[in-house]
């Protein structure tokens, strides 16, 4: 069972690869799951799904058994629970910058007092197929990361990384560049914010997780202890091969 087996290879430590969804379309879902990635994230933060394109992609993603994770526009109870509910595995939540604001996202994402509305009668739950037991059992499966994207989060990551239900901290290398006031990826800054992450998630078992353009910066920033890897997006590969192609068939006329 590929879904409901992500949790435990992210927190045993295997290297996965996955990439962004950006276009809101199922067929998009069905042709990546067989790609060999390990999972997808539909984007809900930078591109156009609404609530109804979400639960269409979910739907198809649940019935292949592939994992598919939402980020989400705002880390708020709403949006987490809209997520879930459609079959999402779990949810990448931006700008968690307090220890605040991760318990928050945490609460919500997880059953129990104040926490994720329950419902028996959703795609997650089965439909109302299931009894309850089963499906507060279910729980133990649904991941939760928080993306930590501002030198504030930085400040706070040791203690980020250790609240309860917040399974991966995300390093996101644009947002973080940008808030030390760089205009590129890959200054000094950068790589000290990577080695502090790593070196709290290390410390309280979690994963660590981070976008990168390509597999040979995945190489390189793995010695910061990064295991997850989401690898550009759908976008980016649709028009890498498209210039290959182009180039090739321009150099035949000489």
């Amino acid at each position: 069972m590929r879904t409901a087996g992500l949790k435990a290879r992210m927190a045993a430590g295997e290297v996965l690869s996955g990439t962004f969804i950006k276009i809101p379309e199922v067929s998009v879902i069905e042709v990546l799951a067989g790609s060999g990635l390990d999972f997808l994230c539909l984007d809900g933060e930078h591109s156009p799904f609404d609530r109804a394109r979400m639960d269409a992609c979910l739907a198809v993603a649940r019935a292949l058994d592939f994992p598919v994770l939402v980020r989400v526009g705002a880390g708020t109870a709403e949006a987490i629970l809209q997520a879930m509910d459609a079959g999402a595995v779990g949810v990448v939540v931006p700008h968690v910058d307090s220890v605040e604001k991760a318990q928050a996202v945490a609460k919500a994402a997880h059953f129990g007092r104040g926490g994720r509305g329950y419902a028996g009668s959703t795609r997650w739950a089965g439909f109302a197929t299931r009894p309850m037991g089963d499906i507060l059992d279910q729980d133990a499966q649904t991941i939760v990361i928080a993306q930590i994207e501002e030198p504030e989060g930085v400040d706070a990551v040791a203690e980020i990384a250790a609240v309860p239900g917040i399974d991966a901290l995300f390093a996101g290398p644009a947002d973080l560049s940008v808030g030390y006031g760089e205009r590129t990826v890959g200054t000094p800054a950068l790589t000290a914010a990577l080695a502090a992450i790593g070196a709290a998630t290390k410390a309280e078992g979690k994963a660590f997780v981070t976008w990168v353009p390509d597999a040979q910066v995945a190489k390189d920033w793995s010695r910061h202890g990064v295991t997850m890897f989401f690898v550009a997006s759908e976008h980016s590969w649709m028009r890498a091969g498209a210039v290959e192609v182009a180039k090739g068939i321009a150099e035949i006329g000489g």
